[in-house]
C-alpha cells in the first residue's frame, strides 16, 4: 500500500497565510519540510481523504493524476479540509477522458454541503452517508468511520481503512479519542497510524493533539500489542504556532521512532 501525505499543516498553514510572526519568517526563510500546506492523504492513488483549498497546489508540486481517485472521504467540513466547489472542476465542460461517478462519503455536514455545492451535477457524483462504527466497502477498501474529538458542532471522523492486507488509522483532526473510539480500536491491528499533532508542545489535548498525547496514544498502542511489527506513527498537522521547525520536530520525536510528516511524503506498507 502507498500512502502519501499531501499536506501538514493546520488550517492557517505553515507559515500562515498572512502571518510575519518570527516562526513563519523562519520557516520561509528554510523552505523545504518546513513549508506545510492544508491537510490531505492519498492512498493508492485512487483513495483520498478531504479536499482543501491547497488541492490543485498538491496536483501540481506533486504531479497528481486526480482522475485516478475514485473515491473521496471527508473527515469534516473545516475549510482546510473541506472545499466541496473544486468538485464541480470533475464534470464536463471543465474535465475530460475519465470516468463517473466520483463516489463521495461522510457524516451529516459534510454530505450536505457537498449536495449544496454539486446540486446540477446530477450523475457525477454519488454520496454514502457514513455512520460511525459501521464497515464500509469503499472500492477494495474496507473503511469504518469513528468518533473524532474536535468540533462539537458536527460529527467529525476518523478512519479506520483496511485494504490489500494492512491497515491505516487516519487519526487527525482530533483531541483524545472519545473511549467509544478507543473501545472500537481496542482489538484492532495497525501497520500506520497517522495522528493529529497541531499542538506541538503547547499544553491541551481537547479538540487538537499535542506531542505529549501523540507519544501517549503510541503508548497505548504498543501496549495493547495494536501496532504491528514494523508498524509505524506519523505525527502530523502542526499549527505555526507552536514555534518548531520540521527537524526540531525529529528531534523531539526520534527517541519515540515517530515519524514527522512533511509535504507529499510517501510512505510504503
Amino acid at each position: 500500500m502507498k500512502i502519501q501525505i499531501l499536506g501538514t499543516a493546520a488550517a492557517e498553514g505553515f507559515p500562515g497565510i498572512f502571518c510575519n510572526c518570527k516562526h513563519c519568517k523562519k520557516a520561509r526563510e528554510l523552505g523545504g519540510k518546513n513549508i506545510r500546506t492544508r491537510s490531505s492523504t492519498i492512498i493508492d492513488d485512487t483513495l483520498k481523504i478531504d479536499f482543501p483549498p491547497d488541492t490543485y497546489h498538491h496536483v501540481l508540486t506533486h504531479n497528481l493524476d486526480l482522475s485516478k481517485v475514485e473515491h473521496l472521504l471527508f473527515t469534516h467540513t473545516h475549510m482546510d479540509h473541506f472545499n466541496p466547489k473544486d468538485l464541480g472542476m470533475r464534470t464536463p465542460g471543465f474535465a475530460h477522458d475519465f470516468p463517473y461517478p466520483l463516489h463521495i462519503y461522510g457524516h451529516d455536514a459534510a454530505i450536505y454541503k457537498c449536495k449544496e455545492v454539486l446540486w446540477h451535477t446530477e450523475g457525477y457524483f454519488s454520496f454514502t452517508l457514513m455512520q460511525p462504527f459501521t464497515t464500509y466497502q469503499v472500492g477494495t477498501a474496507k473503511v469504518t468511520p469513528l468518533l473524532a474529538d474536535h468540533n462539537p458542532l458536527e460529527t467529525c471522523l476518523l478512519f479506520y481503512i483496511e485494504k490489500d492486507g494492512k491497515r491505516v488509522f487516519h487519526g487527525h483532526d482530533t483531541g483524545w479519542f472519545p473511549e467509544s473510539t478507543w473501545e472500537w480500536l481496542r482489538d484492532k491491528k495497525i501497520d500506520v497510524a497517522i495522528l493529529d499533532c497541531t499542538n506541538g508542545l503547547l499544553p491541551g489535548r481537547r479538540n487538537h493533539l499535542n506531542i505529549e498525547a501523540v507519544l501517549d496514544i503510541q503508548k497505548v498502542f504498543l501496549e495493547r500489542n495494536m501496532l504491528t511489527e514494523n508498524g509505524q506513527v506519523i505525527a502530523t498537522h502542526f499549527s505555526h504556532n507552536i514555534g518548531l521547525m520540521h527537524k526540531d520536530l525529529e528531534e523531539i520525536f526520534a527517541p519515540s521512532g515517530i515519524k514527522v510528516a512533511y509535504d507529499g511524503i510517501v510512505l510504503e506498507t
